[in-house]
C-alpha cells in the first residue's frame, strides 16, 4: 500500500481487501462470500463489534437480512450494507463521548 494514502484511504483499502479475503477462490460465483465464509469472517473480524458472532442462527439471520437478492451469498454491495450498519452506531457513540468530554 502506498505510504501517501491518508488514514481514511487506508481504511477503505482494508475494508475492500477484507471482503476479498473471504471470497472463495474455488467458487463458481465470483465476488461473493459464501454463508460459511461469511460466518468465519464475522467470528474472526467482527467479534468485538457484533454480538453472537459465534452463534450460527444469529449469523444466518444476519446473512438473510443482508442478502438482498436472496441468492444465499453476500455480494460486495451487501457487505457494504453491513459496514454501514456497524459504523452508524459507532459514530453515535463517538459523538456522545465527545459531547461528554467537552461538557
Amino acid at each position: 500500500m502506498a505510504d501517501c494514502y491518508t488514514d481514511l484511504e487506508k481504511a477503505v483499502v482494508v475494508l475492500v481487501e477484507n471482503f476479498y479475503k473471504y471470497v472463495s477462490k474455488h467458487s463458481l460465483v465470483k465476488n461473493k462470500i459464501s454463508k460459511s465464509s461469511f460466518r468465519k469472517m464475522l467470528q474472526k473480524e467482527l467479534n468485538h463489534m457484533l454480538t453472537d458472532t459465534g452463534n450460527r442462527k444469529a449469523a444466518d439471520k444476519l446473512i438473510q437480512n443482508l442478502d438482498a437478492n436472496h441468492d444465499g451469498r453476500i455480494s460486495f454491495d451487501e457487505y457494504w450494507t453491513l459496514i454501514g450498519g456497524i459504523t452508524g452506531p459507532i459514530a453515535n457513540l463517538i459523538r456522545q463521548q465527545e459531547q461528554q468530554s467537552s461538557s
